[in-house]
C-alpha cells in the first residue's frame, strides 16, 4: 500500500494528540462500524494472550476511551486492576464517562500521560497492552523500553497493531476498502477527513510484523511471538520480558 502524497503522516505528539481530541466523541462508534465489530474481538484475543492472573495490575497504553481496559476487568480473571494512559484528554474524558457508568471507577484509573515516558515506577504492573496506537508513537523504540521497564520479570506485553494484508483478492480489497471506503465514512461520521485518511497512511508506514518483533527484542525483551489475524488485517505480538 503507498502512502498519497497529500496525507501527512507526521507523528509530531501535538497533532496525534489534537487529532484524537476531534474525533473522540464518534471515535468508538466508528471502530465498531469500520470493524465490523471485529475490533471488540481482536481486543479480547489480546487479553487472552497475555495470561493474567488474578490480581494482576495491567498497563493500557494508548488506552483511548478504555475499551481494552474495561474489556480486561470484565473478563474471567478476578480482580484484575487496569491503569490506563493516554495522552489526548478528550478520549481520556469520554473513557471516564464509560468507566463510571460500568462501576469501575476503583478498578480502572485513567491517567493523561506519553508512552516514551510512562507514568510509572519500574517493574510495577504483572502485564501491558497497546491496541492500535504504537504506531502513531513518535519514537517506538523509546515506547518499547519504557513498557519493559515498567513490567516485572515475566511479564507479558501485548501488541495489537494494523498490517498489510499478502493473501490475494484480499489484499486488493482491503487496499480499496481503507484507501476508499474507510476515510469517507470516517469523515461522514466524524466530521473529519483528515483523521481517517491519516489511518491508512500510517500502517502502510509501519513496520513489517518480524521486523518489529526484533524491535521489541532489541528494547528488552526476552521472547516475541506475533500471530496475524483477520488473514493478515492486524497483527497480534506477545513479548515477554
Amino acid at each position: 500500500m503507498t502512502t498519497p502524497a497529500s496525507v501527512s503522516t507526521s507523528r509530531e505528539p501535538a497533532k496525534i494528540a489534537g487529532m484524537f481530541d476531534g474525533i473522540a466523541r464518534r471515535y468508538d462508534t466508528l471502530n465498531h462500524v469500520l470493524s465490523g465489530g471485529l475490533d471488540l474481538v481482536w481486543r479480547r484475543r489480546a487479553i487472552r494472550a497475555l495470561a493474567l492472573a488474578p490480581g494482576a495490575r495491567l498497563l493500557d497504553m494508548c488506552t483511548g476511551t478504555g475499551d481494552l481496559a474495561l474489556a480486561a476487568v470484565g473478563g474471567a480473571v478476578p480482580g484484575v486492576d487496569v491503569v490506563g494512559v493516554d495522552f489526548s484528554g478528550e478520549m481520556l474524558r469520554h473513557g471516564l464517562v464509560k468507566v463510571r457508568a460500568a462501576g469501575l471507577g476503583g478498578r480502572i484509573r485513567l491517567v493523561r500521560g506519553d508512552a516514551t515516558r510512562v507514568p510509572l515506577p519500574d517493574g510495577s504492573v504483572d502485564a501491558a497492552a497497546v491496541a492500535f496506537g504504537i504506531r502513531n508513537v513518535v519514537d517506538r523504540d523509546r515506547a518499547c523500553r519504557e513498557f519493559c521497564r515498567v513490567l516485572k520479570p515475566g511479564g507479558r506485553l501485548a501488541v495489537l497493531e494494523f498490517g498489510n494484508p499478502t493473501l490475494p483478492g484480499w489484499k486488493q480489497l482491503y487496499g480499496w476498502y481503507s484507501r476508499v471506503v474507510l476515510p469517507k465514512v470516517g469523515a461522514m461520521i466524524s466530521g473529519d477527513s483528515v483523521a481517517y485518511s491519516y489511518l491508512p497512511a500510517s500502517i502502510s508506514q509501519f513496520p513489517e510484523p518480524d521486523q518489529f518483533a526484533e524491535d521489541l527484542r532489541r528494547s528488552g525483551f526476552s521472547t516475541v511471538e506475533w500471530k496475524a489475524m483477520t488473514f493478515g488485517t492486524v497483527y497480534l505480538h506477545i513479548a515477554t520480558k
